[in-house]
């Protein structure tokens, strides 16, 4: 008997999506990603119903880029291929099917892949100058980074930050070892800052044991003044599975 994938059904609602428009943000996040994906609202239907227990790996990181969630996240049978690509970054070629089902290419054979992997949890830790305040601060977060090709996209975890309901995101890209790209932290509506939204560019580099990245923060401030602080991230796991996201998803110490 088939299980119906309650845990999928559940962020889709709480994005408040129909699987129609499920199924559009999935083709939308292949036409950012470069891929094609045929998604349907069939396709929902079944993933949601447990007729389809595995996606590919195309369809995985469509998953993956709409929700902000490991695909080990969402509910589905076991770990799939999502780190696997189909540009060369490593793993096997893969054939797609309409219905998102992943199935090796003839005589395809493993290859080897050319980058490292930041996948994980990650402790996220910022300084900032409050001229409010008038002193400095730090916020933290763990955040679970996934990574597709060059492309890192990271997410805080829900209840685990310093500063309560402060979520945090950053799309970033991968060069060598240097780290670049955006954040975006929205603060807690009954916090200090009253909901602001607030933005910026990063660039780290990372640390030749892949376990460290430090660089520099850059953002607007409330009076228009552009402000700067330190910025890293630290592993602290490299799974991105239930037990890793459920033993980080709270305050960091």
């Amino acid at each position: 008997m088939t299980q119906p994938n309650t845990t999928l059904r559940a962020v889709r609602i709480a994005m408040l999506l129909s699987q129609d428009d499920f199924a559009e943000a999935l083709r939308n996040a292949g036409v950012r990603a470069g891929f094609r994906v045929d998604a349907s609202k069939r396709l929902i239907q079944r993933w949601e119903s447990g007729a389809i227990a595995v996606p590919s790996p195309r369809y995985a990181r469509a998953l993956e880029a709409i929700t902000g969630m490991p695909i080990d996240a969402l509910g589905f049978a076991s770990p799939v291929m999502a780190r696997i690509t189909e540009d060369g970054a490593g793993g096997h070629d893969v054939h797609m099917s309409p219905e998102g089902i992943a199935a090796p290419a003839p005589g395809s054979t493993p290859q080897a892949s050319p980058r490292a992997s930041y996948a994980g949890v990650w402790l996220s830790k910022y300084e900032y100058f409050s001229s409010g305040r008038d002193g400095s601060f730090v916020g933290l977060h763990h955040v679970v980074l996934l990574q597709h090709g060059n492309r890192l996209t990271v997410r805080s975890l829900p209840g685990a930050s310093s500063n309560p309901n402060s979520p945090l995101t950053m799309d970033l890209t991968v060069d060598g070892n240097v780290i670049t790209g955006t954040w975006v932290e929205q603060t807690a509506t009954d916090g200090y800052y009253r909901g602001a939204r607030y933005h910026g560019a990063i660039q780290m580099l990372v640390e030749p044991t892949g376990t460290r990245m430090a660089g520099k923060w850059i953002g607007f401030g409330k009076d228009m003044d552009v402000n700067t602080g330190p910025w890293e991230l630290r592993l602290q796991d490299a799974s991105t599975n239930k037990a890793a996201i459920a033993k980080y998803s709270r305050v960091p110490e």
